[in-house]
């Protein structure tokens, strides 16, 4: 329990003392004028109180990832906390901030018009395949995880496809509502009460880990793989490097809040507002992803499954129905339950709606009018279809699914991260704070996808040279574009943009 205590504090002084230094490098300008109020449209951009985007905004990027995520990745021990950290602090909320604020300067743009800004209209033409692709499997994962628990908490058999198609289609259709309809007529109303049930939850699962204080490993008993060493399933082929990284995305770093920053950026009305919002959210899904990684390690490493009536070989999703009704009571464990199922139907909404928007902005159509919406999310929702059949007819689908998500979504934290730094050292700020991330993440990535069997299945330590060499290759790149675009601006021809 010290490790977990230390790293809860860790947090919230990473918030802040490192998010005011983000904050004052970016240098936030109150007196702005936001694309909330410029542009305002009634149906996206639309001014919003502060308190209630933060909570949108959490909610929209927790989704499952800082749950199961978090579960999944409890499974290699207490490396596991140092990631959710570190990562959080110095990584995810970094770039949750920078991706919001970069938005609103750049009026309400989503993340491949601010890649093409910065990286260049190559990069942007990738970006907006790779984002559309991205929201796509993040929408089908989010219908059918939270149908599984709907499912469960009906009675139905998790297994029984009849039971499961049913509410798959049931939150596919709130899907299809709450894409098309301006977002504070559902988004704005009801979000804030779903992110209250998800806060609860976190709150009374550390008030039951402060009353049971079990003996959890701790961060000085070894950073190795903890769950291979005792047998856990499938763990023997995952080295911590890369896969830890992968596997915890939410609660740490997760390029699909890169989609959804700037939905809540065209809502903000003050630029000061982006710490709290942007930094402060994603500092908040870290400290739920650490309060299940706590109660994960419990649950497998000190006789925390026997305890619930479960077993090791338990899925995320079992994990959660157990240790809610054991720990919390048949209310409290409805109302924790409920605020699981909330986050990803959230989330899942607001992918299709960032899809929306981002394909709206290359094509140039404003979205004031239903038909305009109506055009661009019919095919959407089309494929999207597609996938979910795919997803429910095939037994492993959604694992599938799951890990082509899992690197597609770091690797797209990858761009939102350069996207970054490139903005920063073009005017001379300390760029160090994003450049760190970015090269750690594209070794991540590159590792991973050399390394993974949904990958290229190549050898260990093969893949850890090209991984290195992919982070090298990278560090140069940065450094030569920058002496040349430092020569370009002594020349006046730097290009460089006026946010």
């Amino acid at each position: 329990m010290v490790s977990f205590i230390l790293s809860l504090v860790a947090l919230v002084v990473g918030y802040v003392v490192y998010g005011r230094l983000i904050e004052r490098i970016f240098a936030p300008d109150g007196k702005r004028v936001t694309p909330a109020v410029s542009r305002q449209d009634g149906v996206d951009f639309v001014p919003l109180p502060t308190w209630k985007i933060f909570m949108i905004q959490f909610l929209n990027i927790a989704g499952t990832g800082p749950i199961f995520g978090a579960i999944m990745g409890a499974k290699f021990g207490p490396a596991s906390y140092l990631w959710i950290v570190f990562g959080c602090i110095f990584a995810g909320a970094v770039h949750d901030y920078f991706t919001g604020m970069l938005s609103m300067r750049h009026d309400g743009a989503g993340l491949p018009e601010l890649v093409g800004n910065y990286l260049g209209r190559g990069a942007r033409s990738v970006m907006l395949v790779f984002s559309i692709v991205l929201l796509l499997l993040v929408g089908t994962v989010f219908v059918y995880s939270p149908a599984l628990i709907l499912g469960d908490i009906a009675g139905f058999m998790p297994t029984a496809k009849g039971s499961i198609m049913m509410w798959v289609l049931i939150v596919f259709a709130y899907y299809i509502i709450a894409t098309l309809l301006p977002v504070d007529k559902i988004i704005g109303k009801v979000y804030p009460l779903f992110a209250f049930a998800l806060l609860f939850m976190a709150a009374a699962l550390m008030i039951g880990l402060f009353v049971k204080w079990p003996s959890l490993p701790e961060v000085w008993d070894g950073l190795g793989n903890l769950g291979a060493a005792k047998g856990l399933k499938g763990l023997d082929t995952q080295p911590v490097f890369p896969c830890l990284f992968i596997t915890i995305a939410c609660g740490a770093l997760s390029g699909f809040h890169a989609t959804q920053s700037p939905i809540m950026a065209r809502c903000l009305k003050n630029e000061r507002m982006g710490r709290p919002v942007f930094y402060g959210a994603m500092i908040t899904e870290g400290v739920v992803a650490l309060i299940w990684a706590a109660v994960s390690s419990y649950f497998f490493f000190d006789g925390g499954a026997a305890e619930v009536g479960a077993d090791l070989t338990a899925a995320a999703p079992t994990v959660v129905t157990k240790v809610s009704e054991a720990w919390l009571g048949v209310v409290g464990g409805v109302l924790a339950i409920l605020g699981v199922v909330a986050a990803p139907i959230t989330s899942g909404d607001t992918a299709f709606r960032s899809a929306r928007l981002i394909i709206a902005d290359f094509f140039h159509l404003e979205q004031k009018k239903y038909r305009n919406r109506l055009f661009i999310a019919l095919p959407v929702f089309v494929v999207a279809c597609l996938l979910l059949w795919y997803n429910v007819a095939d037994e492993n689908g959604f694992n599938v699914i799951w890990r082509y998500f899992g690197w597609a979504n770091q690797t797209l934290a990858c761009f939102a991260l350069w996207t970054a730094t490139v903005f920063l050292a073009r005017r001379g700020k300390a760029y160090w704070v994003t450049l760190v991330p970015s090269l750690f993440m594209t070794c991540v990535c590159t590792t991973y996808i050399c390394i993974a069997k949904e990958g290229f299945r190549l050898p260990q330590m093969v893949s850890y040279v090209i991984g290195l060499a992919a982070l090298a290759v990278a560090a140069v790149w940065f450094f030569l574009w920058k002496r040349k675009a430092e020569a370009n601006k002594q020349n006046g021809t730097d290009g460089q943009d006026n946010t």
